[in-house]
């Protein structure tokens, strides 16, 4: 049985609570799950004592029996000195999509259409009186 550390959701609508509990990986998200092990508010200030309450001494107990946690989890893991800071590392994320990269490049085009008519010297205009 593979078991993970993770997030099921509690609250209402629009007023998320979340229970960090150990369930199987196969379980759905918000179904059953073996231990609760801490609670996660996230509508609570950052600097509050009651956003991330967990029980550190049976996280370590389930992380040496093999229990993998899940992205968030472990962030706060970290946050709280429990699991050392891994270096994450997404160099694409960053990159524009394809129509931002088409829109860079229709706009470095003007760019360089406008600066070669700049370059180009000045055509002196046609006198008509002259010509009469």
């Amino acid at each position: 049985m593979s078991m993970k550390i993770r997030l099921a959701r509690g609250g209402s609508k629009k007023r998320p609570f979340y229970r960090i509990v150990a369930a199987d990986s196969r379980m759905p998200r918000d179904g059953r799950y073996v231990e609760k092990l801490g609670t996660y508010a996230p509508l609570l200030p950052k600097d509050s004592e009651d956003r991330v309450k967990m029980d550190a001494e049976r996280i370590a107990y389930w992380l040496s029996k093999g229990a993998q946690p899940t992205e968030r989890v472990q962030r706060m893991l970290e946050a709280a000195g429990i699991s050392p800071k891994t270096e994450r590392n997404n160099p694409t994320k960053g990159t524009p999509g394809k129509k931002a990269a088409a829109r860079v490049e229709e706009k470095a085009a003007k760019a360089a259409a406008a600066a070669e008519a700049a370059a180009a010297p000045a055509e002196a205009p046609v006198e008509e009186a002259a010509a009469e």
